[in-house]
């Protein structure tokens, strides 16, 4: 299909489920109008929960069946809303290609990742399984992981799954790209190597529809910028206005969160608390290769040290290793004796710390019933991180990842942990929010003396929270 322009005209999105349909009270995403266009980026800009994923969604005709779309979506000028969804989804990969939040659920866990990306080239783009296979190796040595070709999805970082799965979303055909939060896991220089590539598909000639909370990434790609919050649209214009001159508070407080303008953490000289944990000349492999050795750690009761470095040097493994959940290839790992459930990680990827078929609310009252945690400690923490407590009655697939990335930390916390590993646990956030939920986690490992080691590709960040940084080189 020869793709002219896709609009939205006061397109909104309505619970199904509310007592009262067309009541206020059922509707998520106020009414939105936009237009994308060949040759045109549009980016969605905002807090996590914002509705950007959810009006995403009813662009595209992905939105789930508890929700419906209202307005008008014009693709080419033809209404969209009022069409079955096998017209709909015939659209998909071919005129619309979308790279979701969550690498994870868009890669098959029991396909290896080259064989993945062939396939959408294959039987989406129409090219021989030859030619395929050839492109999809293009395509992953272009984002610098031709070494994730015969690896397993859970093989893989969390930067490197997700550019295995921008890789599956471009077929090279789809003229209309939608991005959701397509940078999210990522250091600095492989945000900028994605977003360059999102901008080329820009500068060829295609539509790009980009849902992200980093001002970085909406300041590279211009065109139109989109503020959201509580589902409605709050500002809208070019980039270089929105962004540089921005005339909402919200959004002016928005750009003002950047790590760059945090206090900066004075030191406090050597931690009191007890030993938790002593590493000792770590060394670890993956796949038969050495990510990294020789490294060493103490780490004391109520410290926080981060752990910066590059997509893939390890910095996940070696916090399993902590934990006891992988074997280092060599060196020493030394734990006080206690409970297993003491020591806790926070998941880069909170789908995979949540069973999806069982509301949040029900993992949370597990956890309360297994380790008789203190049920009260709930809404206390629901409230400190800016979380609705109607959103435990929903499951994990129900929620935005940045909604499910602090439900994971409130889960965490009940349980009073000596350890927590926290994975990029603000990967997923906006700056707003990013900064109150790094201030609750730190505030309250310092107040239970908990030891945190901190993931973060943001080096900024961990300079202005943590006591100490130690930093992994690229992996060999």
């Amino acid at each position: 299909m020869t793709f002219h322009s896709l609009e939205a005209q006061s397109v909104r999105v309505r619970s199904r489920q509310t007592a009262s349909p067309g009541g206020a009270d059922s509707l998520l995403v106020q009414p939105v109008s936009l237009t994308l266009r060949p040759g045109h980026a549009v980016t969605l800009l905002g807090e996590t929960g914002s509705g950007k994923s959810l009006l995403a969604q009813a662009l595209i005709g992905t939105l789930p069946p508890t929700l419906v779309a209202e307005g008008e979506v014009l693709l080419n000028g033809v209404s969209q809303l009022d069409q079955p969804p096998a017209a709909r989804r015939a659209l998909w990969g071919r005129t619309v290609a979308v790279l979701p939040q969550e690498p994870w659920l868009a890669l098959d866990p029991t396909m290896r990742a080259g064989a993945q990306v062939m396939e959408t080239r294959w039987l989406v783009g129409g090219l021989s399984r030859r030619r395929a296979w050839q492109a999809a190796r293009e395509a992953l040595r272009g984002l610098d992981v031709l070494a994730a070709d015969s690896r397993l999805p859970g093989q893989l970082s969390g930067g490197m799954a997700q550019r295995v799965a921008f890789a599956a979303a471009q077929t090279g055909d789809a003229p209309l790209l939608v991005a959701d939060e397509p940078t999210k896991g990522l250091d600095v220089s492989r945000r900028d190597q994605v977003t360059a590539l999102l901008d080329r598909h820009v500068q060829a000639g295609g539509a790009l529809l980009t849902i992200t909370h980093d001002p970085a990434v909406a300041r590279a790609l211009g065109g139109t910028v989109v503020v959201m919050r509580d589902g409605a649209v709050l500002e809208q214009g070019p980039a270089a206005e929105v962004l540089f001159r921005p005339a909402h508070a919200f959004t002016q407080a928005l750009l003002a969160a950047d790590p760059e303008g945090w206090p900066r953490r004075e030191s406090a000289g050597a931690p009191a608390g007890q030993p938790v944990l002593t590493a000792r000349e770590v060394a670890v492999a993956r796949g038969g290769r050495t990510l990294f050795s020789g490294l060493s750690l103490d780490l004391a009761a109520g410290e926080v040290v981060g752990l910066s470095g590059p997509s893939g040097c390890g910095k996940s493994s070696f916090g399993d290793v902590c934990l006891g959940l992988l074997e280092p290839e060599s060196g020493t790992v030394q734990r006080p004796a206690m409970a297993p459930y003491r020591w806790q990680k926070l998941y880069q990827d909170p789908p995979a710390a949540f069973a999806p078929k069982v509301s949040l609310r029900t993992a949370l009252m597990d956890v309360v019933r297994r380790h008789r945690c203190d049920p009260a400690a709930i809404s206390p923490l629901l409230r400190r991180l800016g979380l609705d407590e109607a959103l435990l009655d929903r499951l994990p697939s129900q929620v935005s990842g940045g909604e499910l990335q602090r439900l994971a930390l409130l889960r965490v916390l009940l349980l009073k942990p000596v350890f927590l590993f926290a994975d990029e646990p603000t990967s997923r956030l906006d700056l707003l929010t990013q900064q109150e939920t790094i201030g609750l986690l730190t505030a309250a490992a310092r107040e239970q003396g908990c030891a945190v080691l901190l993931v973060s590709h943001d080096r900024t960040l961990l300079d202005r929270v943590c006591d100490r940084v130690l930093t992994l080189p690229a992996a060999a």
